[in-house]
């Protein structure tokens, strides 16, 4: 997305764009994005403060629009979408969207998908025929096409080049007809109803939906380049009460880690249902044990507690890296049976 006359940049209004969408969407959208792509948008989220209302409904329209226009352009060329669009938005504003999206009003078949990652593309079409495979790739650039025919499997190589070699003609509507399919398999939908909220716990939330795996290269990068974001978003990764997201076995696997003096003054701290999850994975003996030493040691300054508690969570990430528990995330981690 371009900067507009309100001087925020595309990377802002991306950034804008998916703490709106929320954690969960967000993350399924980091799932198709480059590695330096990720890394520069967790840092715009986690630097974006306050947004108000009319700056987030400004960004969630000019994406809805641009999504509106390209959707137009796919079904029935820039004329069928300057024709829907004037209707929906007005001459003036239809001309300054599809200008935006296409940077003139020549639009060349599948520029959809000309930024598109070329691993990402080949998922998408190496199903397709062959010689709708060889539609697709004779328009896009040269370098993305190689990619993707470098990585078809070697019998269907030299199908697909014979058959990008001997392409004349092609009707428009077989065209726009395979534009309509591909887009549709690769297009997100738009949900714009929710509550802005940036900073570093937007972070948070998309880091606790996303796989480990892109969890652990995101803040291995920040621990380099921003040591201090880094330290901030760890400690709100995962907070004590969120061993509710744990299974029995796995609080077990912890326990057995816990020195029983930090899991009394833990549990000082703690709600009912968080404190009956332990007990329940104790046994009686050291239940009663722990119930008591909780009752004898009086109050308790809540740093103490605090610190207790990050030790509890410390040891359920190294066991969780050591592949020893599994946290019931949103997102896409693999269930291992």
């Amino acid at each position: 997305m371009r900067g507009a006359d309100n001087g925020i940049s595309g990377v802002q209004k991306a950034a804008i764009l998916l703490i709106a969408l929320g954690p969960e969407k967000s993350a399924m959208i980091f799932k198709h994005l480059k590695e330096e792509e990720i890394e520069e948008l967790t840092l715009e989220i986690a630097n974006t403060r306050s947004i108000t209302p009319q700056v987030k409904e400004e960004v969630i329209n000019e994406f809805y629009e641009v999504c509106l226009a390209q959707q137009y352009i796919a079904e029935g060329g820039i004329g069928y979408a300057k024709e829907l669009l004037d209707k929906a938005l007005g001459s003036e504003k239809a001309t300054e969207v599809i200008s935006r999206l296409t940077a003139s009003l020549q639009v060349k078949p599948f520029e959809f998908v000309r930024k598109a990652d070329a691993s990402q593309l080949l998922n998408f079409i190496q199903d397709e025929h062959p010689q709708t495979i060889a539609l697709i790739l004779s328009y896009l650039p040269s370098a993305q096409a190689a990619q993707i025919v470098g990585a078809l499997p070697p019998d269907r190589q030299a199908d697909v080049a014979k058959r990008i070699a001997t392409m004349d003609r092609t009707s428009p509507d077989v065209i726009k007809e395979v534009e309509r399919v591909l887009e549709s398999k690769i297009s997100s939908l738009v949900n714009q109803d929710y509550t802005i909220i940036g900073g570093v716990d937007a972070v948070v939330e998309i880091l606790n939906t996303v796989d480990r795996g892109t969890e652990k290269h995101i803040m291995e990068t920040l621990e380099i380049e921003e040591p201090e974001l880094a330290d901030e978003i760890r400690k709100k990764m995962f907070v004590f009460e969120d061993i509710l997201m744990l299974d029995d076995r796995s609080i077990q696997r912890v326990l057995r880690d816990v020195d029983n003096n930090d899991l009394a003054i833990a549990l000082k701290g703690s709600n009912e249902q968080v404190q009956n999850a332990i007990f329940n994975n104790l046994s009686k003996r050291l239940a009663t044990m722990i119930k008591e030493d909780m009752e004898f040691m009086g109050p308790v300054r809540m740093k103490d507690v605090e610190e207790a508690q990050q030790k509890i969570v410390n040891v359920i990430r190294k066991l969780e890296d050591a592949s020893e528990i599994v946290i019931s995330r949103g997102g896409g981690d693999e269930i291992v049976v």
